[in-house]
């Protein structure tokens, strides 16, 4: 017989997205791909770890609460072109009863080099009253237990970083 931590996801660090592709439409008049998408495909992926912690789509319409984005810093490093193949990791750095601050970087699939990362606060909300709310206390034991798996990283560098122009000589 199966105890409730059988049935518990394994959290591997990070999360690792599947293949997704940059789609020719995403493609601007400089010829690879718009900043807009890059957020796309960062989205797409935060949906696929939301599904493991349990707080994806299901959620929503069962429990009518979901979470909404209150910060984002996206950096952008190197271009993507239509049809590249990407993968995107998701770092939990940190949770409290309301919030989830994470980091992402999205990876070429199969030349391995980082185009871009994206660091984000989101927001539990209630749906009811477009509230903040806290999460349940199954969702606080599967981000402690994905937090328990993503401490074993080393911070990204680029987390709290702010943007600032350097002072004029």
């Amino acid at each position: 017989m199966l105890d409730r931590t059988d049935l518990e996801p394994l959290f591997f660090a990070p999360f690792v997205s599947s293949v997704m592709r940059v789609e020719p439409a995403w493609i601007d008049y400089n010829g690879h791909l718009n900043m807009a998408y890059y957020n796309v495909l960062f989205d797409r992926a935060v949906d696929e770890a939301y599904e493991l912690l349990g707080i994806g789509a299901e959620y929503l319409s069962t429990k009518a609460h979901s979470t909404f984005t209150a910060e984002a810093h996206v950096r952008y490093l190197r271009e993507l072109h239509e049809d590249d193949p990407v993968r995107v990791t998701f770092q939990l750095l940190d949770y409290d009863s309301k919030r989830i601050h994470y980091f992402e970087q999205l990876f070429h699939a199969t030349e391995g080099w980082v185009s871009a990362t994206s660091e984000n606060m989101t927001l539990h909300v209630d749906m009811g009253t477009k509230k903040v709310a806290p999460f349940p206390a199954i969702v606080m034991r599967t981000l402690s237990r994905m937090k328990a798996s993503h401490a074993r990283l080393p911070r990204p560098e680029a987390a709290g970083r702010r943007i600032a122009m350097s002072a004029k000589s």
